[in-house]
């Protein structure tokens, strides 16, 4: 065998081994997880445990549902804000703008991502939530103190805003020129086309760069946990407060394990926050394929 067959058997080989390491510390991590939520599990039914809204680690109750829609409302509220704003800017930068304002942004948009996410939390306590309390809730008559979902959702909209972005504009960027000439040659304004044409041909890049936003909104911890109000409580509306997932399990891991059950709970959080991140991810790679498939 000359060497550069053997070359090209070695890494593929070696990409083999990575793939099936990657899976392997997945499977770890899965299988410790769970592990460690079964004294719970075996304490309680399951289905008392993810429907139950009631709190109270010393009175041996383990209701999670609060936490779940904490984390449903917040991650659904950075969607609302963060996707059409996203679509927007990335069309305009890759559409409309001109070479210089597009070499001049997008290098600010990666800065953005590099920003520690502590850095974003310190933000929403200084600006967003005394903005919502002072200026937002007075609009609908609503009392609130701003450390509310809603704040949440904004500072976690904020912080998925420049991956989607980046995402984006790559995405936008790989339709072809002719697909677009064709259409403005049939009539179709710019406008027309681009809503017509090139975000429907875009559409499963777009909704990629969507789940990668949902993956980092589901596991974001410290911004969030800064301006949600951390009530375990099921939110009723955007001006209540909220308690997520990893807000959860970063505000008392390591705290009160004398309390029985309490550490089997948390690494019961944790599994369930794998679980959603998991099953979403699955969900949505189902529906990309049916995208490009019809694409």
């Amino acid at each position: 065998m000359s060497w550069r067959l053997l070359k090209d058997k070695l890494i593929r080989q070696s990409f083999a081994a990575m793939l099936i390491l990657s899976l392997v510390v997945i499977a770890v991590i899965l299988i410790g997880l769970g592990l460690k939520s079964i004294p719970l599990l075996r304490a309680e039914d399951l289905g008392t445990i993810l429907t139950e809204s009631v709190w109270s680690p010393l009175n041996g109750s383990f209701g999670f549902f609060p936490f779940i829609m904490g984390t449903v409302w917040v991650t659904f509220i950075s969607l609302i804000i963060a996707v059409p704003l996203c679509i927007l800017a990335s069309t305009y930068l890759v559409e409309y703008a001109d070479d210089a304002l597009r070499k001049m942004v997008l290098p600010l948009v990666n800065v953005l991502a590099a920003i520690p996410p502590v850095l974003y939390g310190v933000w929403g306590v200084l600006f967003v939530v005394p903005f919502l309390s002072e200026y937002i809730a007075p609009i609908v008559g609503a009392e609130t103190t701003g450390y509310t979902v809603f704040a949440g959702g904004i500072v976690l909209a904020v912080m998925i805003f420049p991956i989607m972005v980046s995402i984006m504009v790559e995405v936008l960027q790989t339709i072809p020129y002719e697909l677009k000439a064709a259409s403005l040659s049939l009539g179709a304004t710019k406008w027309e086309t681009i809503v017509k044409v090139i975000l429907v041909k875009s559409r499963p890049g777009l909704v990629a760069a969507v789940v990668l936003g949902i993956s980092r909104a589901f596991g974001e911890t410290i911004a969030v946990l800064m301006v949600c109000g951390n009530i375990p409580q099921v939110p009723k509306s955007f001006f209540d407060a909220g308690y997520p997932l990893p807000a959860l399990i970063a505000n008392n891991f390591g705290e009160m394990m004398s309390i029985p059950l309490y550490d089997s709970a948390l690494m019961f959080a944790a599994l369930l926050l794998f679980t959603l991140i998991f099953g979403f991810n699955l969900i949505s790679r189902i529906i990309l394929n049916r995208l490009e498939g019809k694409a």
